[in-house]
């Protein structure tokens, strides 16, 4: 699965269960994660998104230990396993930081 099929299913799982997956473009912050997940009444998720064997880059890691550093949840989904792991974490109330 391509990493563009992965944001839409993230997008389209998010938005059934009343969540919204905001794109974040952070001008002068290469590397943030794709997505801000957001459910009512619920912490903010930073999702980074990959296709079934994506890897993250050096700096994708460098901005990920820096949100971790800050208190902020952050979940690479690798693929549609990984989508389906996040939905399951945010339904649990424990998404941590998942690496997909």
């Amino acid at each position: 699965m391509r990493e563009k099929d992965v944001e839409k299913l993230l997008i389209q799982e998010v938005k059934k269960r009343g969540g919204r997956a905001y794109k974040w473009v952070s001008p002068g912050n290469a590397g943030v994660p794709d997505r801000i997940v957001i459910f009512p009444d619920r912490p903010p998720v930073f999702v980074e998104l990959k296709a079934d064997s994506g890897r993250l880059t050096k700096l994708q890691e460098v901005q990920i230990r820096r949100l971790e550093s800050l208190g902020q949840a952050v979940f690479v989904a690798r693929g549609a396993s990984g989508v389906d792991e996040l939905i399951r974490a945010l339904e649990s109330g424990d998404p941590g930081s998942g690496k997909g």
